[in-house]
């Protein structure tokens, strides 16, 4: 007869103790982030539309509106009744026409003296190499920290002494520095593809040549960045030419406003702000035509591959 041996009887295995759910980390979604950025922007964006905007709709419907209603309390944000004539009014008045000639011949030549110089000269600062050429730079760079008005005596002492005042040449004459274009056309240059002068150095193209038919081309964008930052500011001139010219014959346009005003006072200011808008109406008009490349030639290079 079989023994029988007892065997234990089996039992389930004890389940594995559960392990602790680890929190997890909420992420932020980057879309909602990158929405407050834009938003946060656009506001911004706004309040600096605002601020140019504003005091330019200003000077619009003042040179529309009638003397009692410029000084209404409260102000007006619409001109009722409409003054048109303040236009034809400040044309009368002074010069006009003579002024905005004056105003075309001396930003028209500075613009072309600077912009001639400022190329020449940062081409030279950019590839030729000769001693006291860092310390030339550093003194072109310490100009642009001078301020204008810090001159303006020594100028007029040298442009009288000269028999110059009340010419164009004494008005233009001091106002001919381009130590910004100067800075600028060099940075710009530095940053050519130095593959393209080399090879053009190889076939035997000289220096001068090597500016007008390889640097130059590459380079338009720049330069009429460079130009137009150069016709905006020397048609805004008015400090040194109120100085130089006492008459009509070579006053520019922001000379010709101050003798508007004087003519006025303090009380009509219709057909002065009229004057205002008609002075920027030629700036705004190259500023619409040249803005594309004026932003092409200030962010070149900012973003290289």
């Amino acid at each position: 007869m079989a023994q029988q041996t007892d065997v234990p009887p089996q039992t389930d295995p004890a389940p594995a103790p559960e392990k602790a759910e680890i929190p997890r980390r909420k992420h932020r979604d980057p879309n909602e982030a990158g929405l407050g950025v834009k938003i946060l922007g656009y506001v911004a964006l706004l309040i600096v539309v605002a601020m140019v905007m504003v005091p330019l709709y200003f000077i619009l419907i003042t040179s529309l509106k009638t003397h009692p209603d410029i000084y209404s309390d409260p102000i007006t944000w619409w001109p009722n009744p409409f003054a048109p004539g303040n236009y034809s009014y400040a044309v009368s008045q002074v010069n006009f026409v003579g002024f905005l000639r004056n105003s075309v011949i001396i930003t028209g030549g500075l613009t072309v003296f600077k912009v001639a110089l400022g190329v020449i000269s940062a081409y030279a600062f950019a590839y030729l190499r000769f001693p006291g050429r860092g310390l030339l730079f550093l003194l072109v760079i310490a100009a642009l920290m001078v301020p204008d008005q810090i001159t303006i005596i020594s100028n007029y002492a040298l442009v009288a002494g000269w028999g110059w005042r009340n010419t164009f040449q004494g008005i233009m004459l001091p106002l001919a520095g381009t130590a910004f274009g100067t800075f600028l056309m060099r940075n710009h240059f530095l940053s050519l593809p130095r593959e393209i002068l080399e090879a053009a150095r190889l076939d035997g193209t000289g220096f001068g040549r090597t500016l007008f038919r390889v640097v130059l081309p590459m380079s338009w964008p720049t330069i009429v960045a460079f130009t137009l930052i150069t016709i905006v500011t020397e048609w805004n001139q008015y400090l040194w030419p109120f100085l130089i010219a006492d008459t009509d014959r070579v006053a520019p346009l922001p000379v010709g406003l101050t003798q508007l005003q004087q003519n006025e006072g303090l009380t009509n200011w219709g057909p002065v702000m009229a004057a205002t808008v008609l002075t920027a109406i030629p700036i705004l008009i190259v500023f619409l035509l040249l803005q594309k490349q004026m932003i092409k030639g200030l962010t070149a290079g900012a973003v290289k591959g």
